[in-house]
């Protein structure tokens, strides 16, 4: 806070609009945008991570796992998103202090009495008088778990037809050299189904970038929660009146997500350009003709 900013109501022009853009909430602000990135960058590996198990589940020969595999992807791709994202985190919060209360308390009973959930303070996650902070870390470790879960269906769905589009002719070929079933996964079939995942997993990194907001669901203070509360209209009562400015602040949300998602297409292209080289596929049979 600058020093001029000190009585907000006595300064007015370009002073005031300055003192508006550094004032404690507006620093908020932009820290939100640091947790919208923070949270792809932690849910777009785990989400992979998910989906490569996921999809390798979904192709073992034993029975029970690809079942398991298969019935993951096939369930949470089909319940609608926002089922997840309203109700899976209540029931991910309850079930954990749940557990938490069966070690701690005294007397733990079953917590779920009609519409109530009611467990011990002790078991409360995080308790009642961590720091603020704590609430917030818990809160965002829920969402990232919720976002990784259901993208991670469908990146499952996305590596098990990678891993189906691999010429088989090449896997035999693999075998009939003496690799065994693992040494095929692991240094024929991985490496090469990538070329044939990178358009689908660009699209889910697409969706995930514009299901960004649905962390205001989750309960955690993004980009859209700021610009709403900035944005609307502020009286006298508080230190910088102005009229409902929430058209300009949700126009600066899209100015920011279609940059990034025209930066994640150009670096989307070069690395599918990169993966085709030298592979048997349309698009590495443009780049060889292309360099020939």
């Amino acid at each position: 806070m600058f020093a001029a900013c000190a009585d907000p109501k006595a300064i007015e022009g370009l002073t005031w609009l300055t003192c508006y853009l550094t004032s404690g909430k507006h620093l908020d602000f932009y820290w939100s945008f640091l947790t919208v990135l923070l949270l792809l960058a932690i849910t777009a590996p785990t989400a992979l991570a998910m989906g490569f198990a996921g999809a390798t589940a979904a192709r073992s020969r034993f029975l029970p796992l690809s079942l398991l595999g298969k019935g993951y992807a096939a369930i949470v791709r089909g319940v609608p998103d926002i089922v997840f994202f309203l109700f899976f985190v209540i029931a991910l919060d309850q079930g954990i202090e749940y557990l938490k209360s069966l070690a701690v308390c005294d007397d733990p009973v079953w917590p779920w009495q009609g519409l109530e959930f009611r467990v011990c303070q002790e078991a409360k996650v995080p308790l009642g008088a961590s720091a603020a902070i704590w609430h917030q870390a818990y809160g965002f470790g829920l969402a990232v778990f919720t976002f990784a879960l259901v993208f991670g269906a469908f990146a499952a769905n996305v590596l098990y037809g990678a891993m189906g589009a691999v010429p088989k002719a090449q896997l035999e070929t693999a075998e009939a050299y003496g690799m065994s079933h693992a040494q095929v996964f692991r240094r024929i079939l991985v490496p090469q189904m990538w070329v044939y995942a990178l358009p689908g997993l660009s699209n889910l990194w697409m969706i995930l970038i514009k299901a960004t907001p649905l962390l205001f669901l989750l309960g955690v203070k993004d980009i859209v929660y700021w610009a709403r509360e900035l944005g609307g209209s502020k009286t006298q009562a508080y230190e910088y009146p102005h009229p409902d400015w929430r058209l300009w602040y949700f126009l600066g949300l899209l100015v920011f997500y279609l940059l990034f998602t025209k930066v994640s297409e150009v670096v989307l292209a070069r690395l599918s350009a990169r993966l085709a080289q030298g592979q048997a596929t349309a698009g590495g049979e443009a780049l060889r003709k292309a360099a020939a």
